[in-house]
């Protein structure tokens, strides 16, 4: 029987997928939303609440952090976002 904790966090990540995918326009679909499919289920609790956090900002100032045409501020994970840009590059 799965614990409470691991339903929250399942929970959590459906609803971030979720949001990934549903920005409102294609291009943060796509970044965010291939970035959702390919990390989500092994981002940790803390890189979830920062994840949360990330997709509660812009989208032109996620594009341009993501992207590298801008530094993200210091209350944005530089980790996250050296991972989704590292992700991006890859492909």
């Amino acid at each position: 029987m799965p614990s409470e904790l691991s339903t929250d966090i399942d929970r959590q990540r459906r609803r971030l997928h979720f949001r990934s995918w549903h920005r409102g326009t294609k291009e943060m679909d796509h970044l965010l939303g291939r970035f959702s499919d390919a990390h989500l289920e092994t981002l940790s609790a803390d890189h979830l609440a920062a994840y949360d956090a990330l997709l509660e900002e812009s989208d032109p100032d996620l594009y341009n952090w993501i992207t590298g045409r801008e530094s993200a501020p210091d209350h944005i994970s530089d980790a996250l976002i050296e991972l989704m840009k590292t992700f991006h590059n890859a492909k």
